[in-house]
């Protein structure tokens, strides 16, 4: 498979590349973290000036109406370097959710803000009790005159401590598991009744705990059609986990060019560790997970573009999969052959490989894909 690049996107790359190299180094990413709201607002501005938040955003609303192929040019720069800014929450998830669903006027509230950088953006979908299932959502929202009323709880929001607007699934008909009846609400986070509890993840990014106890919005809060939006809802985890595939080849790569050059510069018996054949056998097998993994995660960025939805949730699923397997390898491997200083906090293998952890947890891990690749084969044959 050709993995070459088109010169727009070599050009994307190179100047992303740049930034990060200079701007984002180690020890900056750690100050980032460590940072009250976890993450620079200055960075993100320069974000905003690379173009990068409005990246994907049509140019009708304000955006450079870029492809998922150049999504996944950012987030496997992202991944080498670690950034800790909220851009699969409020750009790959909120903006693509108002992108594909929201109002006018919606669309023209937020989508020029967030990619100027102004406003953040969370997706509050998930529940503790949902596990991976998209379709469970117990969260409520009745009509309250002309507006709703909401209620109920979300967990592990990412970056939903820093967001101005916090895109809230709820029910607005049957039960918990039903496909239909899941409408999707745009939250002030600080309304009366919201309550967010934000927190760091072990890998250094942030999440929140969101309750809603009686919170009123207006009609003009619905996104979309009452009733109807799981569709929307997988769309966007579809392209959440794309660009998590991604992030995640990026960060392999970075492992394996680190573990070779320690193999190189490591020395036992009076010669450099590297010259174990053993040794170079795991440095290949390493090296051949990462050209897998880029050519699944090319699968991915495919996918989404597929007009059929079970094409590409297939397409999806099955890169998310096989990529969190690959990570595993890498990272495991890449632990091991780092000896005891692999897991050390002051080297930055370690962060690589929390990173790693996370993003095969995250919108389901490599044993959910597998399961919902054979579901759909299987629902084909029926």
């Amino acid at each position: 498979m050709d993995f070459s690049l088109a010169e727009e996107r070599r050009l994307l790359q190179d100047s992303i590349s740049r930034y990060l190299g200079r701007e984002y180094a180690f020890d900056a990413r750690r100050k980032h973290a460590a940072s009250p709201e976890g993450f620079s607002r200055e960075a993100w501005n320069q974000f905003a000036e690379l173009g990068l938040l409005g990246l994907t955003i049509s140019d009708a609303d304000g955006g450079m109406g870029g492809t998922p192929f150049d999504t996944m040019i950012v987030m496997e720069a992202f991944g080498r370097a670690l950034v800790v800014e909220p851009y699969v929450a409020t750009v790959v998830l909120g903006a693509g959710i108002l992108s594909d669903a929201g109002s006018p006027a919606q669309k023209e509230q937020w989508l020029p803000a967030v990619a100027t950088g102004e406003k953040l953006l969370a997706f509050a979908h998930s529940e503790a009790a949902a596990r991976y299932d998209t379709r469970h959502v117990e969260a409520r929202a009745k009509k309250d005159g002309a507006g709703w009323k909401l209620d109920g709880a979300k967990a592990v929001v990412l970056n939903g401590g820093s967001a101005d607007a916090l895109i809230v699934s709820a029910r607005t008909s049957g039960d918990a598991g039903d496909e239909r009846g899941i409408s999707l609400f745009l939250v002030d986070p600080k309304a009366k009744g919201v309550t967010v509890r934000a927190y760091p993840t072990q890998d250094g990014s942030r999440a929140a705990d969101v309750k809603l106890n009686g919170v009123a919005v207006g009609a003009d809060a619905l996104i979309g059609h009452a009733d109807d939006a799981l569709p929307v809802i997988e769309r966007a985890l579809d392209r959440g986990c794309a660009a998590l595939c991604a992030e995640a080849l990026g960060v392999i790569d970075a492992l394996n060019a680190a573990t070779l050059e320690y193999l190189k510069t490591r020395k036992q018996f009076g010669q450099p560790i590297g010259r174990f054949q053993a040794l170079q056998h795991r440095m290949v097998e390493m090296t051949i997970r990462a050209v897998e993994a880029r050519s699944m995660a090319i699968v991915a960025a495919s996918g989404i573009t597929q007009t059929d939805a079970r094409e590409r949730s297939r397409l999806v699923s099955a890169a998310k999969a096989y990529v969190g397997q690959c990570s595993r390898f890498v990272g495991q491997q890449a632990i091991q052959l780092h000896g005891a200083i692999g897991v050390t906090d002051e080297l930055i293998v370690s962060h690589w490989f929390k990173r790693l952890t996370m993003i095969n947890a995250t919108f389901g891990d490599a044993d959910h894909h597998l399961a919902r690749v054979s579901d759909l084969m299987l629902s084909e044959r029926e």
